[in-house]
């Protein structure tokens, strides 16, 4: 699995968990809906920390919270 993946299924479980959308997430964000998209559809490999720090505060946690999930804790992330 890469980086990219791991991220967005990341993304969607949080969602699904507190039973918001996409485009939800994104207004909570203060994000635009087609940088939120990129991530989902993997053509942002590796989103900034930045972009990552906004989703957890949209989604109500730390980014340490983000980060800390078993998929991503073992990931190898040697992809580009």
């Amino acid at each position: 699995m890469t980086y990219s993946q791991i991220i967005s299924e990341r993304i969607l479980g949080l969602c699904w968990e507190r039973n918001i959308t996409i485009n939800k997430l994104a207004t909570l964000s203060g994000m635009n809906q087609s940088t939120l998209d990129n991530i989902m559809r993997e053509n942002t490999k590796i989103p900034k920390v930045r972009t990552i720090h906004r989703l957890a505060q949209g989604l109500g946690m730390t980014l340490t919270e983000f980060f800390d999930f078993p998929e991503i804790n073992e990931a190898l992330l040697d992809d580009e």
